[in-house]
């Protein structure tokens, strides 16, 4: 599943040939979204932006889609009605004079008056969005030692929407690692400093992916530019899907294990619990 990072990218470049512009046609693939057709055809996008891993769309006649991608969900840009040769299902539509936004997949797509969209079952349950730039280590520090979160598992906790918006679970993996936590500790078991440290690195890691496409790594961008498909996945993550391969930091062999039905990777060297700074992240 697409995780912030990721769909704040797709937000962006939804926004760069969507915003300002006339939609001049709606195509739709769900019957629920049928009766909007008419109501969105010739309206302006006013804003695209989200929230966490919901993508929202605003237009000038005060009405907003909500599309969550899911697991398969995928929005695609092409040229005005150059649609591209797919076995995905196509859900939705937007033609503007010279482009076509079109999202595959996804069946988690609704339309709302922007005014009433604060009350979305999934929005309104969400906590910060990780990639708001109000969202300091501060912030995070704060909702860590909170009644609501300090005795939560930390491997439970950064997949809960409701603690931070937008986490996952590559993210969850990664974070714990630069930070020098085992997945298990509680953020009532962190000593000030490594509750500090946890919450500079989830603002960092997060970041990073983001500005970088999904590396995690420090890996330069003349390299990321080069990379194949094989050679992006092999080096993009410090722990995540890199069971049984060798820590990049310590040489120790990169563990697996399940937690909350996801699965989770961690170094037993650098993520002991004792070790707060073996592990510090340094963006390239």
């Amino acid at each position: 599943m697409p995780e912030g990072p990721e769909i704040r990218q797709s937000a962006d470049a939804l926004a760069k040939v969507l915003q300002n512009q006339k939609i001049n046609k709606v195509t739709v693939g769900l019957q629920t979204l049928k009766p909007f057709q008419s109501e969105l055809s010739g309206q302006r996008v006013i804003q695209v932006s989200c929230r966490g891993k919901a993508m929202l769309l605003h237009f000038d006649n005060d009405l907003s889609i909500y599309s969550h991608n899911q697991l398969y969900g995928r929005w695609v840009i092409v040229p005005r009605d150059k649609l591209p040769e797919t076995n995905r299902s196509l859900r939705l539509g937007l033609h503007t004079h010279e482009h076509s936004a079109l999202l595959y997949s996804a069946s988690d797509i609704s339309v709302w008056p922007s005014e009433k969209l604060s009350e979305h079952p999934f929005l309104r349950k969400l906590g910060p969005d990780i990639l708001n730039q109000t969202v300091t280590p501060q912030v995070i520090q704060q909702r860590l030692t909170s009644s609501q979160f300090r005795n939560r598992s930390l491997a439970v906790l950064y997949l809960d929407q409701g603690f931070l918006a937008g986490m996952g679970n590559y993210l969850r993996s990664e974070i714990l690692f630069f930070a020098g936590i085992h997945p298990d500790k509680k953020p009532a078991n962190l000593s000030d400093e490594q509750v500090k440290r946890l919450a500079e690195q989830t603002i960092q890691v997060i970041f990073h992916s983001y500005e970088t496409g999904g590396y995690t790594t420090s890996v330069a961008a003349s390299v990321r530019s080069r990379h194949s498909v094989a050679e992006y996945e092999a080096e993009r993550f410090m722990v995540f899907d890199r069971e049984g391969q060798p820590c990049r930091r310590c040489k120790e062999t990169i563990l697996r294990a399940e937690r909350s039905s996801r699965r989770i990777y961690f170094c037993p060297q650098c993520q002991r619990g004792d070790n707060v700074s073996a592990a510090n992240y340094s963006p390239a």
